[in-house]
Formats: structure tokens, C-alpha cells, sequence
């Protein structure tokens, strides 16, 4: 074999046949790319006229020739092509072939080499960005929020503490993919099979995207568009591992009473929450998705949720219910309380629930991370950075069964059972009341020191009555 100088002339100079087994012996896995769709193709090819309408012809035709592999489907069967035309969301057509120049230029500085080498933690600040800006145009439909790394990482590396081989792992609210990427890397790529739905059309692109660049492109065929409350595509099905950071509030008062049919009362067991008056968007749909995670889990199956903290300690309704059956079916192993603010995009406070069916019951962990973490600027807003030590402390915690004073605690079912089915770590740990020896003389000193200063505050406290009384006086009727 021998080295090209110039790359793309030795593409273009190949004869179809030698392509073609070229392309055989790369694998199915890979986008199939002819020579007049490469970069440095459109590069070369950038000063011609019209350039804009190569650009997107190139896009459409990467799209039709790989549908099969990479595009997403819908709970119809419908396939989502790969690319848009980008030049299109340029509404002055004047300005669409400097638009595609530019990108071409970028594409063609980039260094691919070091984007593959980092894997998909190199994408974290685009993909946060994109999210919010999803979340300020559109996003409030769906309610995308961009789940932080740190908070990633830690319920991976607690979900996967030894090595696992041949599993399944599922998220039905997928997003971009961060939670369901962090997992994959615990695990190992070649390990584990992902599966995901979201409703979000663009979430769903991204994921594609995170797993083209994350070699886990053979699970792009299980990546769905729907509605994984409403329509799910995954029903009969059960996994080894889910990951879920859920919208919290979401109205989904359009298909309520659909949920209400005997076919969703096996998943949704506690109860489907009501509509409140005059604010439909309040209606708490992580507790569907709760229900939803633990209906589809294996026989042995582990399961992290991220839900607002006010979850865990919640006495009556379904909040109530889930915990309850938590204890009841054995399968709880564990909650971190993160510190305020870790979400660059919602102030709430949130927790990680960590299901296991064959969780041990009488070591169950309860983590209280609220007091870590660095708080920093981040535009208008502030948010908290855990440190890498940090995370690895909560990591500990949970997967060492570390007992720290006001951090972790172990507990037993029974002694949550005695708490009114509390999560919540800070109801559990001792209370401690520190007592010092003093002499004769101390203690005389210090009820002296009080006497006269709560004498100094009674006099204070009879000269501002008398000031009162005198200002009462002086009030006449105008």
C-alpha cells in the first residue's frame, strides 16, 4: 500500500469498483462518503458559483445515502434524514454562499484527530450552550435542560463500581445523550447496546450526533423521536441500566386521560398527577417518569434518576407512594442531595435517586452534598462547581458505604420505614450536643456576665417604651 500525497486527488482518482471495496472494508457502522462529498472536496471547491446549493446538495446526499444507518426514527417508523440544508436557515439569500464558506473553512481547520481522542466530555460546553439556547427559543415545550457533567459522572460511576459486559441501557428522556454517554463510558462502547426517546426532534440529532463521535454508532437504529410517556416505543421492553434527568413540570393535560386506560395502570401504579388550577405547566411529570423507569427495568436491573429534592421528604400523595413501594420491593440503594444551583439552567434543588432491584436493604445510603461545591458566575445567573475530589467523596460514599458525620449516613428499610419513608440524609444523622468541664469561678463569671447584660437591655427597653408612650401623646387628629 501506498501513502497519498494528496488525499482527496487519490479518492477522486479511484475507480468506482475500488471505492466501493474500500468503503466494504471500513465497515457498515461508517458514513458512506463518495469523493465530491469530503471536506476538503468542498473546501477546494468553495469559490465556485452557487456555492451555497453544493453545500446543501452534498448534505442531502450524505443524508439519502446513509438513511439506513443514520438516520432516527419516530413511534410511526418514520426516518428523520441526517442533515438539514443549513443554508436555508439564512433568510437573506445573498449572504447563503458566504455562510457555507465560512463553515467550510472551519470544518476544514478543525483537528478531528484531537475531537475523537477526548470523546464527548471535548463537546460539553457546545452542547450546554445549545440547550440553553434551545431552552430560551422553543425549549420550554419540552422543558430541555443540559444535565451537568460532574452530575453525569457521578451517577455513572456509581451505577457501573465493576465491570460489566453484553447489557442494555435506556433513557426516556434522552436529550442530547450526556447521561446516557457517561454510562456508555463506564461501562465500555463495546459493552453495552444504547436505547433512547425523547419528544424533542433536535435533542434527538444531537444524541445521533454524540454517538457517531462516542463509537456507539450501532445504536443509532435504537434511538426514537415520541413521546416516551404517551407513546412509548420501548414498553415490553426491559433494561439492565436507565439514566433519567426528567422534566419536572410539564403540561400534559392533552393526553392525561389517556393515561387513565387500564393498559398504563401496571406502570403507572401510584397515581398520574392531577391538573392544578390555572397552571397546567406545573404538573409534575417526573413522577410519571419515575414510574415509567421502574416499570421498565430488568430482573436485575439499576436505575439513576435525577428528581427535585422535595421529592424525597414529601408526606402524602404519589411522591409518598413511590417511596413507599421503594422500601416495600427492596429497591433502593441509595440518594445524593446535590448542592443549590449545580444546573446551569434551573435553580432547582435536586436530588439522584439510585434504584437497584437487588439492592441491599440494610445498607442503604443517604448522602447529604448540599454544602460542597464552589459557587461561580455564569452570565447573569450563578452556579455550583463540584471539584473533582468532591465528586469522588460522594462516589465513595455510596459505593464504599462510607458512614461520614453530616455527609453519609446508612440506614436500614426499617428505619426508614420509622421515618415516615424520609430520603432525605439530614433527618437521620445524630444530633450532637458538645459539653465542656468549667470550674466554680467560670460558671460564676459567665451568669454574672449575663445578669448585667440583660440588665444593660431591660433599661435600654423601658427608655424605648417611654419614647413610644411620649410619641402617642403627640399624635392629633388633622
Amino acid at each position: 500500500m501506498v501513502k497519498a500525497k494528496n488525499f482527496q486527488q487519490a479518492l477522486e482518482e479511484m475507480s468506482a469498483d475500488d471505492y466501493e471495496f474500500l468503503m466494504a472494508r471500513i465497515g457498515p457502522d461508517v458514513p458512506k462518503l463518495y469523493p465530491k462529498e469530503m471536506i476538503s472536496y468542498l473546501y477546494n471547491h468553495q469559490n465556485q458559483n452557487d456555492f451555497a446549493v453544493l453545500f446543501d446538495d452534498t448534505l442531502r446526499s450524505i443524508s439519502i445515502n446513509n438513511t439506513d444507518i443514520f438516520s432516527v426514527k419516530s413511534a410511526s417508523g418514520t426516518k428523520d434524514k441526517m442533515f438539514d440544508e443549513l443554508s436555508q436557515f439564512i433568510s437573506d439569500a445573498s449572504q447563503r454562499d458566504a455562510f457555507c464558506k465560512a463553515l467550510i473553512n472551519k470544518l476544514f481547520e478543525f483537528s478531528f484527530e484531537h475531537m475523537f481522542g477526548e470523546k464527548y466530555d471535548f463537546f460539553a460546553t457546545i452542547f450546554e450552550y445549545l440547550i440553553k439556547d434551545y431552552n430560551t427559543d422553543s425549549g420550554g415545550k419540552y422543558a430541555e435542560y443540559y444535565t451537568p457533567h460532574a452530575v453525569a459522572r457521578i451517577m455513572a460511576a456509581i451505577m457501573v463500581p465493576k465491570s460489566v459486559k453484553g447489557v442494555t441501557c435506556y433513557d426516556p428522556s434522552a436529550g442530547s445523550g450526556t447521561l446516557l454517554m457517561n454510562l456508555a463510558h463506564a461501562i465500555g462502547e463495546e459493552n453495552c447496546s444504547i436505547y433512547s426517546e425523547d419528544i424533542s426532534q433536535k435533542s434527538s440529532s444531537m444524541l445521533r450526533l454524540n454517538l457517531v463521535l462516542n463509537n456507539l454508532a450501532h445504536s443509532i437504529p435504537n434511538i426514537i423521536k415520541t413521546n416516551s410517556i404517551a407513546a412509548p416505543f420501548y414498553l415490553n421492553q426491559k433494561f439492565d441500566y436507565i439514566v433519567s434527568n426528567p422534566p419536572f413540570k410539564l403540561d400534559f393535560s392533552d393526553f392525561r386521560q389517556n393515561l387513565e386506560k387500564d393498559a398504563f395502570k401496571d406502570r403507572f401504579f401510584a397515581g398520574i398527577p392531577n391538573i392544578p388550577k390555572n397552571k397546567k405547566e406545573s404538573m409534575a411529570i417526573y413522577l410519571l417518569f419515575i414510574q415509567h423507569i421502574m416499570y421498565s427495568l430488568s430482573k436485575k436491573g439499576k436505575a439513576s434518576v435525577v428528581v427535585p429534592t422535595g421529592f424525597i421528604t414529601a408526606q402524602i400523595g404519589i411522591e409518598k407512594t413511590i417511596r413507599e413501594q421503594l422500601i416495600e420491593r427492596g429497591w433502593l440503594r441509595g440518594v445524593v442531595s446535590m448542592p443549590s444551583n449545580i444546573f446551569a439552567s434551573t435553580g432547582t434543588n435536586v436530588s439522584v435517586l439510585f434504584i437497584d432491584k437487588q439492592a441491599d436493604n440494610e445498607h442503604i445510603v443517604l448522602v447529604d452534598a448540599s454544602k460542597l461545591g464552589e459557587i461561580i458566575k455564569d452570565g447573569k445567573n450563578q452556579r455550583t462547581v463540584l471539584t473533582p475530589k468532591e465528586e469522588q467523596r460522594i462516589i465513595d460514599a455510596m459505593n464504599k458505604k462510607i458512614v461520614e458525620d453530616d455527609f453519609a449516613i446508612v440506614v436500614t428499610r426499617d428505619e426508614i420505614r420509622s421515618k415516615n419513608h424520609s430520603f432525605s440524609a439530614g433527618q437521620y444523622f445524630e444530633v450532637k450536643i458538645e459539653y465542656r468541664n468549667i470550674t466554680s469561678e467560670e460558671f460564676t463569671h459567665k451568669m454574672n456576665t449575663y445578669q448585667n447584660n440583660f440588665k444593660q437591655y431591660f433599661t435600654q427597653s423601658a427608655e424605648l417604651e417611654s419614647k413610644i408612650r411620649e410619641q402617642l401623646k403627640s399624635l392629633k387628629y388633622a
